[in-house]
C-alpha cells in the first residue's frame, strides 16, 4: 500500500504558494469508473506540478491507491475533521482551498456534477469547491454513461458550473465501461495535463509581460 493517506498535521503542508517554482495542483476523483485513470492522471501532473489528492468515497472503488506517486498526499472524507478538535483549529477543504494554485475534478460524475450546479457541499470535495476562490481556476473533466451525459439535466448544470467560471475539459465518444457506444468518456490524462499545463503557463507567461 502506498504510503497517500494523511499522516499529519503539519501547516507547511497546506502554505499557499507565492512564488513558488512548481504550481500547486489539487486534483479530485468523484465516483466514476473512469476514476481508474485517477492514479496516471497523478503521476502526469506531479512530473511538473506539487500535487495533493481529493477522492469521493464513492472513487474509492475505482482508485488504485498503490498506484499513486509516493509523494502525493491522498485525502478522503474521513479526513475532514480529524485535525479539528476546538475552535481555531484548521478546517481541511479550506486549507486546500488556499494551498491549491489550481484544482481539477477528473473525473467528474453526473452526481457530484449535480452537486456542484446545486451548491451542495456534503463531502470534502463538493465542500472545498463551494469555499473555491474563484479568481482561481477549476477544472472538470465529467465522465458519465452516453444518456446521461445528453440529460436535460448535465446541459442546465454545465451551464451553471460555466457561470461560475469553472472551466470545461469536454468528454469524448468511445466504447464506456458499460458497453454502450457514444460521447461521455472522460478525456485522456495526458489531455487534462496538457490542456491545464498550457493554460498556466500562458497565464505567467502574460502575468509577465504586464509587469
Amino acid at each position: 500500500m502506498a504510503s497517500s493517506k494523511p499522516t499529519n498535521t503539519d501547516l507547511s503542508l497546506y502554505q499557499v504558494s507565492n512564488g513558488s517554482k512548481k504550481p500547486h495542483i489539487l486534483l479530485a476523483a468523484s465516483g466514476s469508473v473512469a476514476a481508474i485513470k485517477f492514479a496516471n492522471l497523478c503521476h502526469c501532473f506531479s512530473e511538473w506540478a506539487e500535487v495533493k489528492a481529493v477522492v469521493t468515497k464513492a472513487s474509492l472503488h475505482f482508485v488504485d491507491r498503490a498506484a499513486l506517486p509516493k509523494d502525493v498526499i491522498l485525502y478522503t472524507d474521513e479526513d475532514e475533521w480529524t485535525s479539528w478538535n476546538k475552535v481555531g483549529d484548521t478546517v481541511l477543504h479550506i486549507e486546500l482551498r488556499k494551498w491549491a494554485d489550481i484544482m481539477i475534478i477528473a473525473p467528474l460524475s453526473a452526481n457530484t456534477l449535480g452537486k456542484i450546479a446545486g451548491g451542495l457541499c456534503d463531502n470534502l470535495l463538493t465542500c472545498i469547491v463551494r469555499a473555491w476562490d474563484y479568481s482561481k481556476p477549476i477544472f472538470v473533466a465529467p465522465a458519465m454513461n452516453t444518456f446521461m451525459w445528453n440529460n436535460p439535466f448535465t446541459e442546465r448544470h454545465l451551464m451553471v458550473i460555466d457561470d461560475l467560471g469553472i472551466s470545461l475539459i469536454p468528454p469524448v465518444m468511445k466504447r464506456l465501461a458499460c458497453g454502450d457506444y457514444g460521447n461521455g468518456a472522460m478525456a485522456e490524462p495526458s489531455l487534462i495535463y496538457s490542456t491545464v499545463r498550457l493554460f498556466h503557463e500562458n497565464r505567467e507567461k502574460a502575468g509577465a509581460s504586464d509587469a
